[in-house]
């Protein structure tokens, strides 16, 4: 009989640690029903890809994984920097968790900073873009990769790499300036008053590029504020020009040829941090990449408002949520506050 409460208090103990024992690593939203229009060829698998230290990817891929699957009708996954036990951690560069996720991938999005994983993963995501996919590019993806072989992807595939902050950081933001004769682009569908906190990148997308939007760096950061009116020397060529004369590309799209005869649609923008996703305008521009990229109709005002409430963490250096776990971000969850310093 003790042998047998025994064996009762142990299975009891199984089950309430279960939980423990299979923390979540990764979300997966499935479409929420009667969202979107149907499509030939069925629900789309979006795979979004957090990976920064500075910008808070990991708050802003799961939002934007809540508005594409319950407002538009897309599967979605969103992959981390995080452990096994669900812990995400930033900083752990050579983190993805469920990679797998990227086999079965129809599109995606990623917001990346010189990461640099195990090369069971790097394959993965290498057979991806092998296919064909569309790949949409957030701020440091420009610079997702630190080394080989996924070291020139920014250039080569986004259309640029890490350059230098063009715009002061942290202290002159960013208004977007459709480029003149891009206004009728399916992308631009619905898409106004661009505004994100972060600085202009100094950007130089390739000729084949198709330059959507150009970044006026402001005086300050409010999206009321002046543009700024100063010289700067290009780190290109060290010639001076109008810190706004030209303006620096801050989106823009490339169709790009692989190896494997298969073209991605891309789509780029050095815009990105979760601060910059709280502005309704640049939050549909990156939800109508989705579309574009998969040559679906782009919704003429596609719904963008939040599934849940989000207000995202300032961006910068060692500024994650202590102690945020990837089954605090799923649906029906808003973000933890962070706790006050004491």
């Amino acid at each position: 009989m003790a042998t047998s409460l025994l064996r009762c208090i142990a299975l009891a103990s199984a089950v309430l640690c279960a939980p423990l024992l299979q923390a979540a690593d990764h979300l997966v939203f499935p479409p929420k029903a009667g969202a979107g229009e149907p499509r030939e060829g069925g629900v789309r698998h979006i795979v979004l890809l957090a990976g920064d230290e500075e910008y808070r990817s990991e708050e802003a891929m799961p939002m934007l994984a809540k508005i594409l699957s319950q407002r538009h009708g897309f599967k979605c996954t969103v992959l981390f920097s995080a452990d096994a036990d669900g812990n995400v951690l930033p900083d752990r560069g050579e983190l993805l968790t469920h990679p797998e996720a990227l086999d079965t991938a129809d599109a995606i999005v990623m917001s990346l900073r010189f990461r640099h994983w195990a090369p069971e993963t790097v394959a993965r995501f290498q057979a991806a873009v092998a296919r064909g996919i569309p790949l949409i590019g957030l701020r440091t993806s420009t610079h997702a990769f630190n080394d080989k072989p996924l070291g020139g992807f920014g250039k080569d595939v986004l259309g640029e790499r890490w350059v230098s902050h063009w715009g002061a950081h942290k202290s002159q933001a960013t208004r977007g300036v459709v480029e003149p004769g891009a206004e009728g682009e399916s992308l631009l569908h619905g898409v106004s008053d661009i505004f994100g906190t972060t600085d202009v990148y100094e950007a130089y997308p390739p000729a084949d590029a198709k330059i959507l939007v150009r970044g006026q760096v402001l005086k300050g950061m409010q999206a009321s504020d002046e543009p700024a009116d100063y010289r700067k020397k290009r780190s290109t060529d060290k010639m001076e020009q109008g810190v706004n004369d030209p303006m620096m590309a801050v989106a823009w799209t490339r169709d790009v040829a692989g190896s494997a005869g298969k073209t991605n649609r891309t789509f780029c923008t050095t815009m990105g941090a979760a601060t910059d996703l709280t502005n309704e305008g640049f939050r549909r521009l990156v939800v109508n990449s989705v579309f574009w990229g998969l040559k679906l109709d782009v919704p003429q005002r596609a719904d963008v408002s939040f599934v849940d409430p989000f207000e995202p963490s300032m961006y910068g250096f060692k500024g994650s949520i202590p102690g945020l776990k990837v089954d605090d971000l799923e649906l029906g969850k808003a973000l933890p506050k962070r706790q006050a310093q004491k």
